[in-house]
């Protein structure tokens, strides 16, 4: 199975980037599945349930979310209609909508999708290696479904590391999303684990993390709130992986990293 991972959508810039690469991308990687994390699509903060539509209407199949996944209140009420649309699983227990989901192939195959977000740096939560290995209990690899894919949305390397090596042999990707920041350690685990401590953003790299400069760098050197911050509206570039698995076991046999348009240098995966 060959599959898409991208990193944080990050305003206009960022989804309009997205929307306007993704059918290609299908068509030229020939992409059976695509994953997009999407918690800052909606104006840098939360996902709006329209712009969900847009996305999946250009090609995308999973949505993922973190921390911001609330920041958008009209998405509460219409989360557990969008079914492609998940949320961190280890949110308390009777939170809208689900942490994972089963795509299924027009061929039949089937993909796991999990989305869960660390507790390092970030609000408390649940224990996402305890309720990721108990979903993971209910999933054969390679039997019940041919692929799957954790984003882990967390602050820490050294946590999404952890959960990696906790992982490999049991799904076929994990990846970190939250820092925005592309890092080069996309590798495959001892044990046939895909691993990139982050994906990097869909957004505007000439900015903070994807929010406009001068309002982003006062907030540091006044140590004082100012103006709400803004996404960067500069060309984007999309960032993220791509993997293909094995369909017998649900490993992964080749990774590389993908990122197109604005001022990062480019990859595109050979494979």
């Amino acid at each position: 199975m060959r599959i898409l991972f991208l990193g944080d959508i990050v305003g206009r810039s960022g989804r309009d980037a997205v929307i306007a690469r993704v059918p290609e991308l299908r068509r030229t990687l020939r992409l059976d599945l695509v994953i997009v994390n999407a918690e800052n699509a909606s104006h840098g903060f939360g996902l709006s349930p329209s712009i969900a539509r847009d996305l999946m209407g250009c090609g995308v199949d999973v949505i993922t979310l973190g921390n911001h996944a609330w920041d958008r209140r009209d998405l509460i009420g219409e989360i557990d209609a969008l079914a492609t649309v998940i949320r961190p699983l280890n949110f308390p227990p009777g939170t809208p909508g689900q942490g994972s989901t089963v795509a299924t192939l027009a061929d039949g195959r089937r993909a796991l999708v999990v989305n869960a977000m660390g507790r390092l740096f970030m609000d408390p939560m649940d224990d996402p290696f305890r309720l990721t290995l108990e979903l993971l209990s209910r999933h054969r690899l390679g039997v019940t479904v041919q692929a799957a894919i954790v984003d882990l949305h967390a602050e820490a390397s050294s946590e999404k590391w952890a959960f990696g090596h906790a992982l490999d042999g049991k799904v076929s990707l994990v990846v970190g999303t939250h820092t925005h920041t592309p890092t080069a350690d996309h590798r495959i685990l001892p044990a046939g684990t895909a691993f990139q401590s982050d994906a990097g953003m869909c957004g505007d790299y000439d900015s903070v993390i994807g929010m406009q400069k001068d309002n982003a760098v006062a907030r540091f050197i006044r140590k004082m709130p100012g103006e709400r911050l803004q996404p960067a509206e500069g060309e984007a570039t999309i960032a993220g992986l791509m993997i293909e698995t094995d369909d017998a076991t649900g490993l992964t046999r080749k990774v590389a990293p993908l990122r197109q348009g604005g001022i990062l240098s480019q990859a595109l995966p050979d494979f």
